[in-house]
């Protein structure tokens, strides 16, 4: 059974971003790709060979938004006045004016469709909800886990969670409250986890977690503090203020540390390895429930 399985039906595919040259390549690309053009156009003069500016304005504006299609637009304007000396002593001619302000107007727009494309691949990849990763974005970052794991030989844990007695608050203050009350841990969880690890909402007020070269001991903590700390918050639901110990979540954990056995390439495949550490995960916090609720329980 894989993660999408018991997916909230809401959530939807979503593609895995391009990788892209890192900031320093890019801007060798950049430099080359405008010095080419420069030459050219030094050479020849000809509006089709001026026009190919538009190419390196636009992966500009691409690879580093709206500053880098304004400051390639200007670099255009600049290189353009230089390969032709008679537009530097004022004489401008009206095809030269209307160059320029597409160069200005292609900067400009193709920063806004890369700004537009980036906030849509984020929305893609985020629970509206929570803010939290969704389900497809968390799957391929646990992936990417395991299979760096394999490779490392390092500990990867797990952390499945839901919300104590959700339906008791739906049933008594409204399903308002209840999404504030998922909300508000899924902000909490925001707060304490690593920076390094994924955390998604993977169902109504169920909540998953990996963290990588964590070991057992180590994610125990985690677990501890998150608890602790939905535990400790006054929450406001539904604009109702609720005092401290309101809410409270179980938490069920596992680990597994990766050995030459667990390598890249061997018969397992990474995306099992990171369903089975979730099955024990999931299955920990039936335990957790079943021994009282707020409270971690270990696989």
């Amino acid at each position: 059974m894989r993660l999408t399985d018991i997916a909230h039906p809401a959530v939807g595919p979503v593609r895995r971003a391009k990788p892209r040259l890192a900031p320093p390549l890019a801007a060798g690309v950049l430099v080359i790709a405008f010095g080419l053009i420069f030459v050219l156009d030094h050479l020849t003069g000809a509006a089709p060979v001026q026009h190919l500016y538009y190419l390196p304005i636009t992966y500009a504006a691409l690879r580093f938004g709206t500053w880098g299609g304004t400051i390639g637009a200007l670099i255009a304007i600049a290189l353009y006045h230089a390969a032709n000396p008679t537009t530097l002593s004022g004489g401008y001619a009206g095809s030269d004016l209307l160059q320029i302000v597409v160069f200005v107007a292609v900067g400009i727009i193709s920063a806004r469709l890369a700004d537009d494309a980036r906030r849509l691949h984020q929305l893609a990849m985020t629970d509206d909800l929570t803010g939290l990763h969704n389900l497809r974005s968390f799957e391929s970052h646990l992936k990417t886990m395991v299979r760096m794991a394999r490779l490392e030989r390092t500990p990867l844990s797990m952390l499945v969670l839901d919300v104590d007695r959700l339906k008791s608050l739906n049933d008594s203050h409204g399903h308002l409250a209840g999404a504030e009350a998922v909300r508000t841990v899924g902000r909490l969880i925001a707060r304490h986890v690593p920076a390094s690890a994924a955390a998604c909402r993977y169902g109504g007020d169920e909540f998953v977690i990996a963290v990588p070269r964590c070991s057992q001991s180590r994610v125990g903590i985690i677990a501890e503090q998150l608890r602790g700390g939905v535990n400790a918050v006054a929450p406001v639901l539904a604009g109702v203020s609720f005092p401290a110990g309101t809410l409270s979540i179980s938490v069920g954990m596992a680990s597994r540390t990766f050995g030459p056995d667990d390598r890249p390439g061997a018969l397992i495949r990474d995306d099992e390895l990171g369903e089975a550490l979730f099955r024990a995960a999931d299955t920990a916090l039936y335990a957790a429930k079943n021994g009282g609720r707020n409270r971690i329980r270990a696989m």
